[in-house]
C-alpha cells in the first residue's frame, strides 16, 4: 500500500510514511472489510460515515507540516485512523467529533487497543474548535465549508497551518498558514482532490 499508493503519488515526508507503517488501517474498519483495508478507497464505518482513502489522509498530513513538538487540533475524529496517525507525528492531539458513538469507538481503539496516550477527545461542534487548548500549531478539518470558521482562525498560533476542504465542497483541498496573530490565514495552495467529505455541521450551517 505505502509504495504504490503513497510514494509513487508524491508523498515524500518520511515521518508520514513511517506513521502509515506503524498504524494498521484495518483496526479502524469493520471485520468484513479487512480484505479491502489497503486499497486506496473510502470504506464505510457505520452511522453513515466513512474512512478516507490512504492517499487523501497522507496528503493532508504532509500538508500540515507538523513535527514532534506540535499541538494539533483535528475537527472530525471519524474512525480515529487519522487521529492515530497524527498522534504518532505530534506531541499532542485534540480531536472533536459531533457523533458521540463515533467518538467513543475511536477513543476505545486508540486508548485500549493501540495504547495511544497523547490524544484528548471531545464530543461537540467542531466549528467552535477547542479554545481552552489553543493555540495550535496545526488544524485539520475533515469536513467542507465555504470559509474557515472564525473560531478556528483565532486558535492558530502564528506560523501555524490549517488544512481543510474550502469553497467548492468535496473537491478543493486548501492549505493555509496563519501569518499574524489575528485574522483569516493566508492561502498557500489549493489542490483538486476527490475528498469525499461531507459538510461541516453545527454552527457552520447557520
Amino acid at each position: 500500500m505505502i509504495q504504490q499508493q503513497l510514494v509513487t503519488r508524491g508523498i515524500s515526508d518520511q515521518r508520514v510514511i513511517q506513521a502509515f507503517r506503524a498504524v494498521p488501517r484495518k483496526t479502524f474498519v469493520p471485520a468484513y472489510l479487512h480484505n479491502r483495508t489497503y486499497g486506496d478507497e473510502r470504506l464505510p464505518i457505520g452511522l453513515g460515515q466513512t474512512i478516507s482513502p490512504p492517499y487523501v489522509v497522507a496528503r493532508m498530513l504532509e500538508d500540515l507540516a507538523i513535527d514532534e513538538d506540535s499541538r494539533v487540533l483535528e475537527v472530525g475524529t471519524g474512525s480515529g485512523y487519522q487521529t492515530a496517525l497524527l498522534a504518532s507525528l505530534a506531541r499532542s492531539v485534540y480531536t472533536i467529533e459531533l457523533l458521540p458513538e463515533l467518538s467513543a469507538r475511536a477513543r476505545r481503539v486508540l486508548l485500549e487497543d493501540l495504547e495511544i496516550t497523547n490524544v484528548e477527545f471531545r464530543v461537540g461542534d467542531g466549528f467552535q474548535g477547542w479554545s481552552d487548548a489553543a493555540p495550535f500549531d496545526a488544524i485539520v478539518v475533515n469536513a467542507a465549508a465555504d470559509e474557515v470558521p472564525w473560531p478556528l482562525q483565532g486558535q492558530l498560533r502564528p506560523g501555524a497551518r490549517l488544512v481543510m476542504p474550502l469553497g467548492e465542497r468535496d473537491h478543493v483541498l486548501t492549505v493555509m498558514v496563519q501569518r499574524g496573530s489575528v485574522g483569516e490565514p493566508e492561502v498557500l495552495r489549493t489542490e483538486e482532490l476527490a475528498l469525499g467529505f461531507g459538510e461541516l455541521q453545527g454552527e457552520a450551517r447557520d
